[in-house]
């Protein structure tokens, strides 16, 4: 009896420990539970909107959403200016606004002149300049001086009653003036013309020959571009006569002058080739403040 009563006693004992442990876990479990959980999204969150609210306050940020303007930005549609388009450089842009290249280097204050940027506004006229008169200026024919290259000068005519002096032979005029249509052009070579000027289409005349053969200055003048720089053109030759008047000789197998160099009517300047052309030939242009005209108006007839 006595031992029934111990045993029972036992029993109780081990039931009351056992649901105050079973307690006790459920009790830690809870707790774990629920410290656990806000802690994460709390610290989470306070990360996430920290790291949007300082990403937003940053100079960095704001300065990414803001746009630089290109050089010259401010000129676009001006008169006098050029929005560089792709495929351009500083020599053809020179070219097509009858300027030479190194001239708009320091017009535009350019630290490298290979480097130019689509949409980057240049200025093409010198400073001081009225870009209004300057683009509104006529095109006139230019006085054509008939006399083949190889004719003599004329002699001087005796009479009865005295012998008439030639008369003096003026000094070479400068090769800038301001402008100046008073040129005497010659054909830069004696092959027959291929392919004629087309206004909007091909700026320039093309002349058939054999390798080798000479390529002449058109007129008085001096050298603004010698070199392969230009697309299309191969081994070119850019000659500026005046203020007004360029012209450009193209797809040479040899070069014969270089930048700078004065050049007279008449002088060999290159060799006749096929550089960047299907076919021996001269592509040669006549521009008249950047414009291409057509040579045959201006060079002597045939």
């Amino acid at each position: 009896m006595i031992l029934q009563t111990q045993m029972r006693g036992t029993a109780r004992r081990v039931r009351y420990l056992s649901a105050a442990a079973i307690a006790f876990a459920v009790f830690i479990s809870g707790c774990a539970s629920t410290n656990r959980a806000p802690v994460e999204d709390r610290s989470g969150s306070a990360r996430t909107t920290a790291a949007a609210s300082s990403a937003a306050s940053t100079p960095a940020a704001e300065g990414a959403a803001v746009v630089k303007p290109l050089p010259g930005a401010e000129n676009a549609g001006k008169p006098g200016y050029y929005s560089v388009k792709p495929g351009d450089t500083l020599i053809r842009v020179g070219l097509e606004n009858g300027q030479n290249w190194k001239d708009l280097v320091r017009w535009n204050n350019l630290d490298n002149p290979n480097i130019i940027e689509v949409g980057q506004v240049l200025r093409v006229v010198p400073p001081g300049t009225d870009p209004a008169a300057v683009g509104t200026r006529p095109v006139t024919q230019a006085k054509v001086e008939v006399r083949p290259l190889d004719a003599k000068p004329p002699v001087a005519v005796a009479s009865t009653a005295a012998v008439v002096a030639a008369a003096p032979v003026p000094p070479p005029a400068p090769v800038t003036r301001e402008g100046d249509d008073d040129i005497a052009w010659m054909w830069p070579a004696a092959g027959a013309v291929a392919a004629p000027f087309v206004e909007g289409t091909s700026k320039g005349v093309s002349i058939l020959g054999k390798a080798g053969d000479p390529v002449l200055a058109a007129a008085d003048g001096r050298v603004i571009y010698a070199g392969a720089g230009m697309r299309a053109y191969g081994n070119l030759i850019i000659l500026k006569h005046n203020n007004s008047y360029l012209t450009a000789y193209a797809h040479n197998q040899t070069l014969l002058v270089k930048d700078e160099q004065i050049v007279k009517r008449g002088q060999r300047i290159a060799d006749m080739g096929s550089s960047d052309s299907d076919r021996v030939q001269l592509h040669f242009e006549l521009r008249k403040m950047g414009k291409p005209i057509d040579p045959v108006k201006l060079l002597p007839p045939r």
